[in-house]
């Protein structure tokens, strides 16, 4: 059986490589700047993306089917920035601007995450 299996059987999680350290961090980044906002501008949808990003970092610490999760991450957080380029409609601000950044390098972590899965 192999680690990703013997994770996955016994829902326990091993320890995490480097890249996928960073990509907590990433998520826990991004989650914080749409649970913030979201309850300081009563903007539930941005509270529930929010928690979305902690409930899958909290899903994938654990262990719990880390390669779907990571796959789903992807378009997850994709989609987040159109929405808030058309949500924004031109009043963006610098927190905007730096949520996104972390989200593109979110991306591109993920999809180094996913093929180096698939390859092994």
């Amino acid at each position: 059986m192999t680690e990703t299996q013997s994770q996955s059987a016994t829902g326990t999680a091993a320890s995490l490589s480097g890249l996928e350290q960073g990509i907590v961090v990433l998520v826990v980044v991004t989650a914080l700047t749409h649970i913030y906002p979201g309850i300081v501008e009563g903007a539930p949808p941005l509270v529930l993306a929010g928690l979305g990003f902690l409930g899958g970092a909290a899903l994938y610490v654990r262990g719990v089917r880390r390669q779907a999760l990571a796959i789903a991450a992807i378009p997850y957080t994709a989609v987040q920035i159109p929405l808030w380029v058309v949500i924004k409609a031109g009043e963006y601000t610098l927190v905007g601007y730096l949520d996104k950044a972390v989200q593109a390098v979110l991306i591109v972590a993920l999809l180094v995450l996913v093929v180096g899965q698939r390859r092994d």
